[in-house]
């Protein structure tokens, strides 16, 4: 089957928002897309060419120029790494994971996106493994599905997308804007970091990546519920007046109470699609298009959990607006963009290896007190000890993707939501989405945070929360 690219001329520049995940280690978005029947590297390989064609921005590398502007360009660019292991069991795809995690994206000469292929003829795993620099997790769900027509249809055609707007201050909604006040704060943080910038080229993302990976390992406890079960769990929360959403963040924040007792962080925040709220709607396109809310819940051990979970959801249901959640991007989208290309490297520097090429530079940033420390502080992300974020969930809720393609089902996605913030500063990430009717969630922590049994004490009671709702 012959590979056919018909790759439009593309170039634009990066936005502030986009920037802040530039060169970050850890912030990584995958889905995973389990599929019954036989996919082969030839039909993935036409498939991977089809959705290339169809999305932009996955046309792309990204270039600096003399003046640190970093653009997008379809000029150049070598292509998408796929990649095919043989499957042994339900879990391998989690060691490819973990695995993939440690390479270095090429930022410079191909796309930020690979796929590795868990194949065996009756049943396969497809991850997408992609930097949140060109995406969120509403996009790879789009692309799970773009993929999968191609995959069930060889001979289709691509529909290609408009190039969409990228989210940044300009595409805001007409309501979202920034205070004065802080726009003058702002602008003294500007100005500080303008006399002291600090930049990060690829070499010193691939020794911090290297080191990241070699301090941390990020657990996962997948729960893969059945159609059975997710329609109970959708009737009963109809029942008990709450979302699904609102029951899943009460009933893990509600386990880890009862579970870590007085260590439990009561922060939470809850991401959401703002893809349709911006001036320019990005529909179905790749991109980072994703907001969110943040608040603290405390759950009360005393009263049932349905009780708290409806507690949560009058606290929540008054928060999605686009004030609220555009409200953390508003100040990102006015700081230099080079501050929030930096935070990791502040706060993770001091672990580069002794001997790797740009030790010398991260560990002296690291140590350096400036404006980014000063950051830092106030957001209370100083210490690697003490997350500032209790729970972190990102919900893609129902999906109405088809479940037949061809010959080939899918049956189920899941997703890992990823993280703008090193993992060791949030104690669970939980990733939700239901596709094929079926809810699929993805823990993921740290064991320098939370360790594996707690961490399965918490999966468990949550469970027992959401299945018998005690």
């Amino acid at each position: 089957m012959k590979e056919t690219m018909k790759l439009r001329k593309f170039e634009r520049k990066v936005s502030s928002l986009e920037r802040i995940f530039n060169r970050s280690p850890f912030a990584i978005v995958t889905m995973v897309a389990r599929i019954k029947g036989n996919v082969t590297e030839e039909l993935l390989k036409n498939a991977v060419s089809k959705v290339q064609q169809r999305h932009v921005n996955l046309q792309a590398r990204i270039y600096e120029d003399n003046d640190h502007n970093l653009w997008f360009t379809s000029e150049g660019v070598k292509k998408i790494p796929i990649k095919v292991v043989t499957r042994e069991s339900n879990e391998q795809w989690m060691d490819s994971y973990h695995e993939e995690c440690r390479i270095p994206f090429e930022f410079d000469e191909r796309p930020a996106i690979r796929f590795i292929l868990v194949r065996s003829p009756e049943i396969s795993e497809l991850i997408i493994l992609c930097h949140h620099i060109i995406c969120d997790g509403m996009s790879l769900a789009y692309l799970a599905r773009d993929i999968m027509t191609h995959l069930g249809d060889p001979t289709r055609e691509a529909e290609v997308l408009l190039d969409p707007s990228p989210m940044d201050k300009d595409n805001f909604p007409q309501e979202v804007s920034v205070n004065p006040i802080i726009k003058f704060f702002l602008n003294r943080i500007n100005k500080k970091w303008k006399k002291h910038e600090v930049y990060f080229d690829q070499e010193d993302y691939e020794t911090l990546t290297e080191a990241y990976w070699n301090k941390y390992k990020h657990e996962m406890l997948p729960i893969n519920f059945s159609e059975v079960e997710t329609s109970a769990l959708v009737d009963r929360c109809r029942k008990e007046g709450v979302t699904v959403n609102t029951a899943l963040t009460a009933a893990f924040a509600g386990a880890q109470t009862i579970i870590q007792e007085k260590e439990v962080n009561p922060n939470i925040a809850i991401g959401a699609s703002v893809r349709d709220r911006l001036l320019h709607p990005a529909g179905e396109a790749i991109g980072y298009y994703a907001g969110g809310v943040t608040l603290k819940f405390k759950y009360n051990p005393k009263v049932n959990f349905w009780d708290n979970a409806r507690k949560l959801h009058r606290k929540l249901k008054p928060q999605y607006t686009n004030k609220n959640l555009f409200k953390e991007m508003i100040p990102w989208a006015y700081l230099q963009p080079g501050i929030m290309e930096s935070l990791c490297y502040k706060i993770l520097g001091e672990f580069a290896s002794e001997g790797s090429p740009r030790y010398t530079k991260l560990t002296a940033f690291s140590k350096q007190k400036d404006v980014i420390s000063s950051l830092i502080k106030q957001e209370k992300m100083d210490s690697l000890d003490k997350p500032f974020l209790g729970t972190a969930i990102t919900n893609l809720t129902r999906l109405d993707f088809p479940k037949q393609y061809g010959s080939l089902e899918l049956d189920r996605l899941i997703m890992n939501p990823g993280g703008m913030f090193p993992l060791a500063l949030v104690s669970l990430v939980l990733g939700a989405v239901t596709c094929a009717g079926k809810l699929s969630l993805l823990i993921e922590y740290t064991e320098q945070t939370v360790d594996t049994k707690s961490m399965e004490e918490i999966r468990d009671k949550a469970l027992e929360f959401l299945l018998e709702g005690q």
